[in-house]
């Protein structure tokens, strides 16, 4: 059987252009000379499998224009499943031959790849409880894990809050107008012990002590509750939560993702992050938000057809605990217990507003790019002590031309890490709290290391 050439120069200038890329940025994405994009772009060479694998390592998302979704599904995934470090490694052109000439085998390839990762998650989830102590899960987690299994991108309220957004107007102005048509006034609380916000009903009272940015949030969070609270109950009602308390927390998580949505609406927002390259500061001055706040909504640029670069996102405190999690990469948090000591984020809750940068491989031979900020909310007073804590985004390397903090780091090297000293299978970690629960240690009285046993 002949094979059909195919031709993608219109996909291809669609996508570069997308991607806001020249002819020689986008060559050396690609990994190919200008004068044979120039080629693929004018149709006078259809693509070969080498081509085809570059675009699924460095464009997944816009594959599916070129090849169809469901055989750019399969190479980005077949990709994923032969990058396992328990099989030998193939060229990237042979993983796109095998995905284009043996689908049914990749297909099983892929199924076995993902039943493993299964089989792990399961095992792993079932070690973190044992070792936590925590049986059924509790309102909060089963809420977090909600989102997880969501992708941390909920299309019905994100697509209502840009429909919102796209009005003219000052936000400020059209906030506040928001609530007024509703019966809603907003209030400066000034009683130094205050919550951040309380609402009555017909009075909206924000703590006075509030930066604007934080201020701002909460409004939008607010008129968001009341102007899309039909589309957030029937939301709760399908999430298969049963405890009230999980539903409690969804439907404000629901209104609080709708907020962000509202103050950085989808298109604009992923469109200012690729010409910023991610710079968090920069998106922060153009959309108004806090640091935090613009880092935790680049990890909801999920939309199907229109993706922005996935990331992972969490927050920890001074003690390691982690209070927010999503990751859209293939690395995943632990659910109880510490993170990795290694991980430059414990570093950065110590250091207040500066930004750490790390180039990281986790034990599946994944490397990570990733930003670390420390963060302080002052209290208001002497007597109560501010809340520290760090963020941290970050996105496979692949990615890193697209990240602006990849620019400060050596990506010759990385830092080895793991996702908890419980779940790490890494024997020579000389910052190892615990030994991994599925591996068997060796104590030697008479060799003294850095800690008391050897794992095997």
């Amino acid at each position: 059987m002949v094979k059909s050439r195919r031709y993608a120069g219109v996909q291809l200038r669609r996508l570069r252009v997308a991607a806001q890329l020249n002819q020689r940025a986008m060559a050396a994405r690609l990994g190919l000379s200008v004068s044979y994009l120039s080629q693929l772009e004018g149709d006078e060479r259809p693509l070969t499998a080498a081509v085809t694998a570059a675009l699924a390592r460095h464009f997944p998302a816009a594959l599916a224009d070129i090849e169809g979704e469901a055989p750019a599904r399969r190479l980005v995934a077949l990709g994923h499943a032969l990058a396992d470090p328990a099989v030998a490694p193939l060229p990237a052109e042979d993983i796109a031959r095998l995905a284009e000439e043996q689908p049914a085998l990749a297909d099983r390839l892929i199924a076995l790849h993902e039943a493993k990762r299964a089989a792990e998650e399961r095992v792993a989830l079932a070690e973190e409880a044992m070792t936590a102590g925590v049986g059924a899960r509790l309102p909060w987690e089963a809420v977090r894990d909600w989102f997880h299994e969501a992708g941390n991108y909920i299309d019905r309220l994100d697509r209502a809050a840009e429909a919102w957004a796209g009005s003219a107007g000052d936000i400020d102005a059209r906030l506040a107008g928001g609530l007024a048509e509703r019966g809603v006034a907003i209030v400066a609380e000034i009683h130094e012990d205050a919550p951040l916000a309380r609402f009555d009903g017909r009075e909206l009272r924000l703590n006075a002590a509030l930066p604007p940015e934080s201020r701002r949030f909460l409004i939008a969070n607010r008129l968001a509750a009341l102007a899309f609270a039909d589309a957030i109950a029937a939301i709760v009602a399908e999430s298969g939560l049963v405890q009230p308390e999980a539903r409690r927390l969804l439907a404000i998580g629901l209104a609080n993702y709708t907020a962000g949505a509202m103050l950085m609406p989808y298109a604009a927002f992923r469109y200012t992050a690729r010409t910023v390259r991610h710079d968090i500061d920069r998106l922060s001055r153009r959309f108004g938000a806090s640091f935090e706040q613009a880092c935790h909504r680049l990890s909801t640029l999920q939309r199907r057809g229109a993706e922005g670069v996935p990331f992972y996102f969490c927050r920890v405190d001074m003690a390691g605990n982690i209070t927010k999690r999503h990751s859209a990469t293939r690395l995943q948090f632990a659910r109880f217990g510490g993170a990795c000591p290694l991980w430059h984020v414990h570093e950065a809750v110590a250091i207040p507003d500066r930004i750490l940068v790390q180039h990281a491989e986790t034990p599946d031979g994944v490397r990570y790019v990733s930003m670390a900020k420390g963060l302080v909310k002052p209290s208001g007073r002497f007597a109560r002590a501010p809340r520290r804590y760090a963020v941290v985004l970050g996105c496979e390397a692949t990615h890193a031309a697209d990240f602006v903090y990849a620019d400060t780091v050596d990506t010759r090297t990385a830092t080895p890490i793991g996702i908890s000293c419980r779940l790490c299978p890494r024997g020579d970690c000389d910052q190892r709290a615990f030994p991994p629960t599925d591996r068997a240690i060796t104590v030697e009285s008479d060799v003294r290391g850095v800690v008391p046993y050897r794992v095997m």
